[in-house]
């Protein structure tokens, strides 16, 4: 409940600056090993300082979410992605791509851009997918080897497109 407020008090004090207001997002279930990267990514991420960054995680809880969605004008989502990959492998999918066939690789039941099927379009984020290959999306909470080997080039990477996105850090 605490976590709730703090990330609503964000979202109106930011709303009223004009600066870009950037969100990442971390998906999965963390149960299922693998499904859960986005989280484990995240949470490595929020030790790190990304002034004017919500680096947020979501979970499965992506209706929650909604308000953060709708607040960011820039959103990167890490996730799990069954794209046909070696396991660990990064995918990056850019938000020209994310609507095409065969880029709907979520493992959740509503995913991320059939949430964003309900924000007005004057309001879309440029989004980018960043999607890890599981090896294993079997019950358990710790990554699989290839996937936790991912963590730090997702973290990275992460930092790279925050740059090009003007946030300094």
């Amino acid at each position: 409940m605490e976590r709730k407020k703090m990330q609503t008090a964000m979202y109106k004090t930011e709303k009223k600056s004009h600066k870009k207001r950037i969100l990442v997002a971390g998906l999965g279930n963390s149960l299922l090993r693998d499904g859960g990267v986005g989280v484990h990514a995240v949470r490595a991420l929020q030790e790190l300082d990304y002034p004017g960054v919500m680096v947020a995680e979501v979970g499965t809880a992506v209706l929650d979410a909604l308000h953060l969605i709708e607040w960011a004008d820039n959103i990167l989502i890490i996730d799990a992605m069954q794209a046909g990959g070696e396991p660990g492998m990064i995918h990056s999918i850019r938000g020209y791509a994310i609507g095409k066939p065969g880029m709907h690789a979520s493992l959740h039941q509503l995913s991320f851009m059939s949430a964003l099927e309900l924000i007005p379009e004057k309001g879309q984020p440029v989004i980018t997918v960043l999607g890890v290959e599981p090896e294993s999306i079997e019950c358990g909470s710790e990554l699989s080897p290839p996937v936790e080997k991912a963590i730090p080039h997702l973290v990275r990477i992460v930092g790279e497109i925050l740059a090009c996105w003007q946030v300094k850090w």
